[in-house]
């Protein structure tokens, strides 16, 4: 079985897939800072047991159009760009994994169009539903004299990205060591109380790779041969698609206004580590225990013992085994 790749037009722009097998059609969304490689384990898995995998490089990464205005990555586009690209493999239907960013994409595919995706997976992030009354969410971000929450560092076009493109290779290594479990375990603040892996806060005036070392040996998942195929990927098209994802929250919010309160009913599972930085974040420790009120065909939690972030990377063949007897489960 070997991975092919090729361009499909969907939803106004060229998009660039990582295909393999045949079947049941299973569409599976990556986060930041990744791309369709961070599915690497999963593509071939998905194959051979029967499946039709597909794993595109999202909206602002690798291959795949990143338009100049900022506005049009809401996740109403991102849905849009899945759908479309059902309508590109001239799939009626398909089972929708997500990770990281990729979640909330996967959850709102199925919240919005049950009728085109017959199963979710969330890894990492939960579905949080969007709640009735409530404020802007970065008006809820936490943040002190010292420093801010991460994704409100994200938010002034320009900062981050001239932070992380000074050295791509660094900034990747940076980032996936960090978040993964092994560093979690031994997580130390570097030169100050502000450690980013621990509290997700970057400090005012530095930035976000400045809160820890860089790695002295990187973990056993991640190989020199993956940091350099992201590191490539992004010195050829910037993270300037990606950080756009994070200035349209507030925006997302805006327009999630009219399913207030909406459930997603098809089957699903989730699944996370429990040193990923997510579980620690404000909201998600009340939420999970309650997910099956808002998720009510929610067909299994399952927490990683020692995994972080990563986690379809950093543990593919628990991850492979638990998608696919969810999707077998499907029909």
């Amino acid at each position: 079985m070997e991975i092919k790749h090729r361009i499909v037009s969907t939803n106004g722009i060229k998009m660039h897939i990582a295909e393999a097998g045949t079947g049941p059609s299973v569409l599976m969304c990556h986060g930041f800072p990744e791309s369709w490689y961070s599915w690497r384990h999963q593509l071939i898995a998905l194959a051979d047991a029967g499946f039709h995998a597909v794993a595109p490089d999202m909206r602002g990464y690798g291959q795949t159009d990143s338009p100049e205005d900022m506005e049009q990555f809401t996740l109403l586009h991102l849905v849009g760009d899945i759908v479309g690209l059902l309508d590109a493999l001239e799939a009626p239907q398909a089972a929708i994994v997500g990770h990281d960013w990729g979640a909330p994409v996967a959850w709102h595919a199925a919240l919005m169009r049950p009728d085109r995706f017959r199963g979710v997976v969330g890894l990492s992030v939960p579905y949080r539903p969007r709640q009735a009354g409530t404020e802007r969410p970065t008006s809820l971000m936490p943040q002190t004299p010292d420093a801010m929450f991460y994704q409100l560092y994200f938010q002034q076009p320009g900062v981050a990205e001239a932070e992380f493109e000074r050295d791509h290779r660094r900034t990747v290594s940076n980032l996936l060591y960090g978040g993964s479990g092994a560093a979690r375990e031994t997580a130390q603040p570097v030169g100050g109380d502000v450690d980013f892996y621990a509290t997700g806060m970057v400090p005012r005036g530095g930035g976000l790779l400045g809160t820890r070392p860089d790695p002295s040996a990187l973990p056993s998942w991640l190989t020199e041969a993956d940091v350099d195929f992201y590191a490539g990927e992004f010195k050829r098209v910037g993270f300037r698609g990606g950080l756009n994802w994070y200035r349209n929250i507030d925006r997302n919010w805006e327009f999630l206004a009219p399913w207030v309160g909406a459930k997603v009913t098809v089957p699903a599972l989730y699944m996370a580590g429990d040193r990923d930085l997510v579980l620690s974040f404000r909201g998600i420790a009340q939420l999970l225990p309650a997910l099956k009120q808002f998720v009510p065909n929610l067909q299994d939690t399952i927490i990683l013992p020692g995994c972080g972030h990563w986690t379809q990377q950093e543990r593919p063949n628990e991850v492979n085994t638990a998608v696919i007897k969810f999707l077998r489960s499907l029909g």
